[in-house]
């Protein structure tokens, strides 16, 4: 069955066993290559880094989902992912070498070409791969022969993601339809492209002239799935139910098992068991590190605050964390006045209540570093779908659909909403509508690189903002 945004390859293809194995091999040819060419000894120590290094990137690797079937147009994004998690691998062992005080029984060369060379060969190997993959299947080689049952609105969509992406090896041989061409939309199906009923879909199935069969029939018509299933159950094709219902309201789509029952996730929360540990870990190590390399300028902040205007330096307020559960988060006070009500007035273009520091630090996002502690404190995350107060959130729960799905993850400092341009003053509902969509959206495709890649972005385009006052 394909879901939500599922590829159209196979998510369980056994290539990705081999891929992690041919990673493993490289990145130890890269060592004793290394070795070699710079008269190294591969004694105990050396090939003990070795194995560390190979667990790290393994370990990152499984964490941002690295082996799973890449997405549409996104190979250029594969090769980041490699590039990033080859660096924070390499990052880490020389981190433990440098904390286990053994970093001077290494050579700084070695470790240099060693890293330069497994950049080199496990980017090599995939654009490698890609190249021989594309051209096999543009000559028709390995292709898998299917059919669309259902010439429908669903199916020609279905039909236009094969032909754009032959990439995923699927060769298009014919839409099969009980209905007469006559009752057939003209912009949806033509003549050429039907190739008969159900009946003939099932007999070129039986006779073994296609490899795979994509049902795209409305989940309305239940029993007629259930009959097609069945007398395709007399052959030996791959069938793959196509559903239309509610695909883009899916958080996840996967599917699990209770006893004999098949489930699908409909709202499920992605931060469960390893995914939840290695969030949890980013947030801790780069919190601390944005708290003690940006100290002196806490201190600057706290005391510019402190002389410009009377009041605190640190404004607290209450919003929705985790599981909708109310918590407390830190800014630094950039108003003359402390709003912590069941009704808040967002900050507008030429607010009087803005101090002329506090401007500056709205402006910047400086007035939320103060966060990077709720962030260790695991109030919130380093990036996640920002908090809104109280007051905002109760109001816009009623107006705006899937709103409390957010909720699902802890809010975060930065998130894909903001440095996609959705920050600021929600003025209007459909602003507030869009900024939802890049949340649900985040929590929808999360794993670790995409925290990462947020991040990066955020020096970038997220600090900034014309809409921020």
């Amino acid at each position: 069955m394909t879901l939500g945004n599922k590829n159209l390859n196979n998510q369980h293809d056994p290539i990705f066993g081999l891929f992690r194995i041919i990673d493993v091999v490289l990145i130890s040819l890269a060592f004793f290559l290394s070795g070699y060419i710079y008269d190294v000894e591969a004694n105990e120590s050396y090939v003990f880094q070795l194995t560390l290094t190979i667990i790290f990137y393994l370990v990152i690797a499984e964490s941002i989902k690295l082996y799973q079937p890449i997405k549409i147009g996104k190979f250029f994004n594969r090769i980041v992912q490699v590039v990033s998690v080859v660096l924070l691998a390499f990052m880490l062992a020389i981190s433990s070498m440098f904390l286990s005080k053994v970093s001077e029984d290494f050579s700084r060369v070695f470790m240099v070409l060693w890293l330069v060379q497994v950049l080199f060969y496990l980017v090599l190997w995939r654009l490698t791969y890609r190249a021989i993959r594309k051209k096999r299947f543009k000559q028709g080689i390995g292709s898998r022969k299917s059919i669309i049952i259902g010439c429908n609105q669903l199916g020609v969509m279905f039909k236009g993601e094969i032909d754009r992406h032959i990439e995923h090896g699927v060769k298009f041989c014919g839409f099969y339809d009980d209905r007469p061409f006559k009752r057939l939309s003209d912009d949806l199906c033509d003549s050429k492209h039907l190739k008969g009923t159900v009946g003939d879909a099932l007999k070129v199935a039986q006779k073994g002239e296609i490899d795979r069969v994509y049902i795209c029939l409305p989940l309305k018509a239940e029993e007629r799935i259930q009959d097609v299933i069945l007398k395709l159950s007399d052959s030996t094709v791959d069938v793959m139910v196509v559903p239309d219902l509610f695909l883009s309201s899916l958080m996840s789509g996967n599917i699990s098992q209770v006893g004999q029952f098949d489930t699908i996730s409909v709202f499920e929360a992605p931060l469960l068991g390893i995914n939840g540990f290695f969030k949890r870990v980013f947030d801790v190590v780069f919190s601390i590190f944005v708290l003690v390399f940006l100290s002196p300028v806490f201190l600057a902040i706290a005391l510019a605050v402190k002389l410009s205007s009377p009041g605190p330096v640190l404004f607290r307020q209450d919003r929705y964390g985790l599981n909708g559960q109310k918590i407390s988060v830190h800014k630094f006070r950039s108003m003359t006045v402390m709003e912590n009500s069941d009704k808040v007035v967002q900050a507008k273009k030429g607010d009087v209540r803005i101090t002329k520091v506090g401007a500056f630090l709205r402006r910047t996002s400086l007035d939320e570093l103060p966060q990077f502690w709720d962030a260790l404190m695991g109030r919130m995350s380093v990036v996640g779908p920002r908090p809104h107060a109280v007051a905002h959130n109760e109001e816009y729960r009623k107006l705006v659909d899937y709103y409390m799905l957010r909720h699902q993850v802890k809010p975060g400092i930065t998130g894909w909403a903001q440095i996609n341009g959705w920050r600021g003053e929600t003025d209007t509902l459909d602003k507030m509508e869009k900024r939802i969509e890049y949340d649900l959206d985040y929590i929808r495709h999360w794993n670790l690189w995409f925290d990462i890649k947020i991040v990066f972005l955020t020096v970038f385009k997220g600090f900034i903002n014309k809409n921020a006052y």
